[in-house]
C-alpha cells in the first residue's frame, strides 16, 4: 500500500503530531470508506494511557463488531499515516478549539478545511469530557516537576497526570465561585498527604494567577524525602505562599483553612482529613478516598441479599459505596452540600471518586438535621455497622464542647 503523502495529507498529519504532543486530541474519525475491507464501517482513534504510557487507541468498527488495537504514540501515528490512504475519503481531527478535516474529492484530490468550535476535551474512550485544560503547559512548575520538558511540552507519560491535574483544578475552580470564598481575597489551603506535589502546586497555581487571590498553601506529607523534594521544586520556582511539611493530618495545626485537600488518603486517614477540614471550618472539603476498610468487616445484610453479597468484589463495592455515602451525609450534618463523582474516567485511574463539600450558606434546620441524621441511623441500622470513625470524631467534638459548656456550629446530631 502508498503510504506517501502529499500536500494537505502531510499538513493534517503534522498537525495531528503536534496536537498529540501538546494533549490537545479529542479523536480522529475515519469515515466514508469504499476500500476492499469487507463490512468496515469507520475507524476511531482516541488518545489513552495505558500502564501509565502515553497510547493511541485504534477502533475498527464493523458492521457487526469493533475491532481495538492499542498502541504507543509513534507506532500508532504510524497506523494512521497508513490509515489515511487505505479508503476513507472523510478524516476528521477533533480537538478543544477546532475542527479539521482531510477530504477526499471525487477526482482523488484533498482539502483541508478548518473550523472553530469550543467542545470539552474528551478525557478517555469512556465519553467522560473534561473542559480546556485550566493551566497552561508553560507554566514553569510542571517543568521543574517532570511534567513538560524545557520546551514546555508535554511528556506522553505524564499526559494521564495532566488531564488529572486540570480536572482537579477545574473542580476546585467551579467549587470556590459557589462557595462562601468566592468574594475572599486571601484563600488559606492545605493538602494532606501531597505526595510529589503535582495538585499543590496547581492549586496554588489556581488561586494566585487564575483567580488572582492571595494564596497561601501547604502540602502535608509524611514521607520526608517528598517533604524535602518538593519544597526546594517551590522555592525553585518562587512561590513565595506555597511551602511543604513532613507531616500527618493529627499533628498539623494551623490558624486558619478555608480548603482542605485530601487525595488518596488510604481508609479512615480520609475520615481525619475530613474531621479536620468541618472542625478547621473549611469553606472547601475535596477528598478522593480509596482503601476502604473500616466497614466491611462490621457488614451485615438481609437473607433475600445473600446471594448478591456473597462474593467478594460486591462486598467490596458495597463497602466503598456505604462509607462514602455515610460520610457525605455526616458533612450534610455538619453544614455542607456534598458531591460524590468519579471526576476522571477509570481508564486514566481506578482511584477517581471524589468527594466535594461546600459550605452551605445557611445552615440545615432542625427539621433538615433529623432527616440527615435518620438517614445515618437508617444506613448503619440496615447494614449492621457499628462505628464509623468520622461520626465518632464527630462525637467527640460535641461531648467536649459539652463538658466545656457550649456547642459547636454545625454538630451532628446523629
Amino acid at each position: 500500500m502508498n503510504t506517501n503523502l502529499v500536500g494537505p495529507q502531510e499538513t493534517f498529519l503534522s498537525e495531528l503530531q503536534e496536537h498529540v504532543r501538546e494533549g490537545r486530541v479529542s479523536r480522529v474519525v475515519f469515515a466514508k470508506y469504499s476500500g476492499p475491507e469487507l463490512g468496515l464501517v469507520r475507524v476511531t482513534v482516541r488518545p489513552v494511557v495505558l500502564r501509565d504510557v502515553a497510547s493511541l487507541s485504534v477502533v475498527a468498527s464493523y458492521a457487526t463488531r469493533d475491532i481495538t488495537k492499542n498502541y504507543d504514540v509513534p507506532a500508532g501515528l504510524e497506523e494512521v499515516k497508513t490509515l489515511m490512504n487505505s479508503g476513507f475519503a472523510r478524516i476528521h481531527l477533533l480537538t478543544a478549539e477546532e475542527d479539521i478535516e482531510l477530504a477526499a474529492t471525487r477526482k482523488g484530490a484533498w482539502t483541508l478545511r478548518r473550523s472553530r468550535v469550543s467542545r470539552a476535551i474528551e478525557s478517555s474512550p469512556t465519553h467522560d469530557r473534561t473542559k480546556t485544560h485550566s493551566l497552561r503547559l508553560d507554566e514553569p512548575f510542571l517543568t521543574e516537576l517532570g511534567i513538560t520538558d524545557r520546551q514546555h511540552r508535554l511528556i506522553p507519560s505524564m499526559s494521564r497526570k495532566w488531564k488529572q491535574i486540570n480536572k482537579f483544578t477545574e473542580v476546585l475552580e467551579n467549587a470556590i465561585t459557589q462557595s462562601p470564598l468566592r468574594d475572599q481575597h486571601r484563600i488559606a489551603a492545605v493538602d494532606f498527604g501531597s505526595g510529589k506535589g503535582y495538585l499543590t502546586f496547581a492549586l496554588y497555581v489556581l488561586l494566585e494567577k487564575k483567580l488572582n487571590r492571595e494564596a497561601v498553601v501547604t502540602g502535608v506529607e509524611l514521607r520526608n524525602d517528598l517533604a524535602t523534594l518538593t519544597e526546594t521544586a517551590a522555592r525553585n520556582t518562587a512561590f513565595s505562599g506555597l511551602s511543604f511539611v513532613e507531616g500527618t493530618v493529627e499533628g498539623f495545626g494551623t490558624d486558619a483553612t478555608d480548603i482542605m485537600v485530601a487525595l488518596h488518603a488510604c481508609d479512615t486517614a480520609t475520615d481525619h482529613a475530613i474531621h479536620f477540614g468541618i472542625a478547621n471550618k473549611a469553606s472547601i472539603i475535596v477528598c478522593s478516598p480509596c482503601c476502604h476498610k473500616e466497614l466491611r468487616p462490621q457488614m451485615t445484610w438481609p437473607t433475600a441479599i445473600h446471594p448478591l453479597m456473597r462474593h467478594g468484589v460486591h462486598q467490596g463495592a458495597q463497602a466503598e459505596m456505604l462509607t462514602d455515602a455515610l460520610r457525605s451525609l455526616l458533612l450534610e450534618a455538619c453544614g455542607y452540600e456534598t458531591k460524590v463523582f468519579e471526576f476522571i474516567s477509570p481508564e486514566e485511574t481506578s482511584k477517581n471518586k471524589m468527594i466535594l463539600a461546600v459550605k452551605r450558606a445557611t445552615p440545615l434546620s432542625l427539621t433538615e438535621q433529623h432527616e440527615v441524621a435518620e438517614q445515618i441511623s437508617q444506613l448503619k441500622s440496615f447494614f449492621g455497622i457499628r462505628s464509623q470513625t468520622l461520626e465518632t470524631l464527630l462525637q467527640r467534638d460535641r461531648l467536649g464542647h459539652a463538658a466545656a459548656g457550649s456547642e459547636p456550629e454545625d454538630a451532628t446530631r446523629a
